[in-house]
C-alpha cells in the first residue's frame, strides 16, 4: 500500500487528508460526499518509510511521556505529529495515519496493525494486552525495554564475531599481496636456472601467468568475490549456512541459548502486559527459526488440550533444565510472565559466559591458522633457496 496525500475543501477550509491505499483511485474512493470536494490528490513519496532502530525507539519514549502527563492519546498523537512538523515528513505521515484510524474510532493496536512496515507486531500485540487495562504508558515502556535487552544480546554476538571476521580480511589481503605482488617479483630470480626445482618451478608459472594475464585474474577473483557476496545475500543460503552452523555442537549450543533468551522475553512481555500464555506464545513462535517453530506448533495443540506449559515445552526441546524447573513455579504460583523473563535473564549469562569463552579459544586459534597460512608461504618462497643451496653443498 502507499500513502496519498488529499487536500479536500470543507466548509470553505482546506483539509488534508493522508490515506493509505493500493491506487490513488482507491483512497479517493474511501472519502464520502460529506469529506468535501477533493482539491488535489498526490501519491507521498517518502511515506512508506519505516521507522527503524532509534527512530522509532525515539517514538514510544515521547508518547509514553506524555500519556504520563495526563495527555490523552489523540492529544498526544497530534503534538508529537505538530514537532515532526515538515522536518521528518515519514514520521509525520506516519502519526498522521494514526490519528486517522483513532478519529475513526479504531484502538491504537488496530491503527499500528495498518502500518505492519512501521510497527512490529509484537508492539501492536502488545499494546493491544494495555488497552484494556489502560496501561499504555507501561507497555510502552516495557516493549522500549524488551528491545533494549534484544539489541544489546545482538551487539555482545556480533561483537564476538567482529575480531574473528578482521583477523580472516587482513590474513587474505595478506594472502593477495603475496600472491600477486611478491611471488612475481621474487621468482625472477630462478629464470637463469637451467634446472630448478620443482617449488621453483611452480613459482615462476605462476609469476608468469600473473604477469600475462593478471588483470584477468584480478577481474575474476573480484567477480568470483562479489557473487559469493550476493549468494551470502540471499536468504536461502543464509538458512543453508545457518543449518550448517548449529551442526556444530558448542555453536549449536550457544544459537539454542540465543533462541531461548528471546522467546521467553517476548512471551515474558506479552503475559505480562495482560496476553493469555497461549497467544503470548503464538506470536512468540513467530521469531523462531523453522525447526523450533515447528517444535512449538506440535507443543501449542497439547497446549491447548490442558497439558502443564513446563512439561509440554520441555517434551519438546524447548527448555533447559533450569527454564522447566522456573515455568513448573510459575505455573503454581500464577507468574507465568515474570518466571519467562527470569528465564530469559538466566539465558543471557549463560549465553555471556558461552560468547566469552568462544573468544578466547576461538581468536588465538584463528590467528595461528592464518599465521600458519602467511608462513607457509614464506617458507615455499624460500624453498626453492635452500634446494639450491643444498644441491651446491
Amino acid at each position: 500500500m502507499a500513502a496519498y496525500r488529499i487536500r479536500v475543501l470543507r466548509q470553505g477550509e482546506v483539509r488534508t487528508r493522508l490515506l493509505r491505499a493500493d491506487s490513488e483511485a482507491a483512497a479517493l474512493a474511501q472519502l464520502s460526499a460529506d469529506d468535501g470536494l477533493v482539491l488535489e490528490a498526490r501519491r507521498e513519496a517518502g511515506a512508506e518509510r519505516a521507522l527503524k532502530g532509534a527512530a522509532l525507539g525515539l517514538l514510544l519514549q515521547e508518547l509514553s511521556a506524555l500519556l504520563e502527563a495526563g495527555l490523552a492519546l489523540i492529544e498526544a498523537l497530534e503534538a508529537l505529529r505538530d514537532k515532526a512538523g515538515r522536518g521528518d515528513k515519514a514520521l509525520q505521515g506516519v502519526l498522521e495515519r494514526l490519528l486517522q484510524a483513532l478519529y475513526q474510532g479504531q484502538p491504537l493496536s488496530r491503527a499500528m496493525e495498518e502500518q505492519p512496515e512501521v510497527f512490529p507486531a509484537l508492539l501492536a500485540a502488545t499494546v493491544a494486552a494495555s488497552e484494556g487495562s489502560g496501561q499504555l504508558p507501561e507497555a510502552l515502556k516495557r516493549y522500549q525495554h524488551y528491545e533494549l535487552r534484544i539489541v544489546a544480546i545482538r551487539k555482545r554476538v556480533s561483537g564476538a564475531l567482529v575480531y574473528p571476521a578482521l583477523v580472516l580480511a587482513v590474513g587474505f589481503g595478506i594472502l593477495l599481496f603475496m600472491l600477486f605482488f611478491v611471488i612475481p617479483r621474487f621468482a625472477v630470480v630462478f629464470e637463469s636456472l637451467r634446472e630448478m626445482p620443482a617449488s621453483a618451478a611452480a613459482m615462476l608459472w605462476w609469476a608468469r601467468l600473473v604477469q600475462a594475464h593478471g588483470g584477468l585474474l584480478g577481474a575474476g577473483l573480484a567477480a568470483g568475490l562479489a557473487a559469493l557476496c550476493l549468494l551470502l545475500r540471499a536468504p536461502r543460503i543464509q538458512r543453508a549456512l545457518l543449518s550448517l552452523l548449529w551442526t556444530l555442537p558448542r555453536l549449536r549450543d550457544v544459537a539454542r541459548l540465543f533462541v531461548l533468551a528471546r522467546f521467553y522475553r517476548t512471551a515474558g512481555l506479552l503475559i505480562a502486559g495482560g496476553t493469555p500464555a497461549l497467544q503470548a506464545f503464538v506470536l512468540s513462535g513467530r521469531l523462531l527459526p523453522a525447526a523450533y517453530g515447528q517444535r512449538l506448533g506440535r507443543a501449542l495443540e497439547e497446549l491447548r488440550a490442558g497439558r502443564p506449559v513446563a512439561d509440554t515445552l520441555a517434551r519438546h526441546a524447548l527448555t533447559t533444565a533450569v527454564a522447566e524447573r522456573l515455568l513448573r513455579v510459575g505455573e503454581q504460583s500464577g507468574d507465568l510472565g515474570g518466571m519467562c523473563e527470569r528465564i530469559a535473564q538466566f539465558h543471557d549469562g549463560a549465553l555471556d559466559q558461552a560468547i566469552e569463552v568462544f573468544s578466547k579459544v576461538f581468536e588465538p586459534i584463528l590467528m595461528l591458522a592464518v599465521g600458519g597460512l602467511v608462513g607457509l608461504i614464506v617458507v615455499l618462497l624460500y624453498m626453492p633457496i635452500f634446494e639450491l643451496a643444498g644441491g651446491m653443498g
